[in-house]
């Protein structure tokens, strides 16, 4: 759950304070697991509630609104291997509202009707949250990629 916490936070202290509520929620809420489905499905699902509640009560999010948005991204991915870390950090580095989108959609599996519902967004904006946060990242992670081979070019 600490990973799942890490990608909605700015940073690792943050993603500690998220993940410490989630489980004070879980265990008050215990009874309310029925077990239909997996525990740690329920579980995911508390968290994820927590730190989306954490950063909308904080509302530290903003959101760009536009509709008419459109982006060039397209969807030919990255194929060059990154750590682990190195994508965690380039998430971390979002805005919060990118962020959350983001990780509500491309890792969560909600929609965009459902992220529109859950951070009381229209569905217009979680889309350009969306094309927008792949677009950084997609930059991001084409930099760190060019860096990486220079290095290599020169050792």
């Amino acid at each position: 759950m600490f990973g799942v916490c890490l990608r909605y936070a700015k940073n690792q202290m943050e993603a500690e304070d998220f993940l410490q509520e989630g489980f004070i929620r879980v265990f008050k809420n215990i009874k309310q697991y029925n077990g239909s489905g997996s525990l740690e499905g329920w579980i995911r699902r508390v968290v994820i509630n927590v730190c989306l509640e954490i950063i909308r009560k904080e509302k530290t999010m903003l959101f760009i609104n536009r509709e008419e948005y459109q982006t060039d991204y397209t969807d030919n991915p990255i194929t060059e291997y990154y750590d682990t870390e190195y994508l965690l950090k380039a998430i971390q580095s979002l805005s919060e509202g990118y962020r959350t989108v983001f990780n509500l959609y491309a890792i969560e599996g909600y929609s965009h009707k459902e992220i529109a519902g859950l951070l009381e967004i229209s569905e217009g904006t979680s889309k350009s949250q969306l094309a927008r946060a792949r677009q950084l990242l997609q930059s991001k992670l084409t930099m760190h990629s060019s860096i990486k081979m220079n290095f290599h070019v020169q050792s």
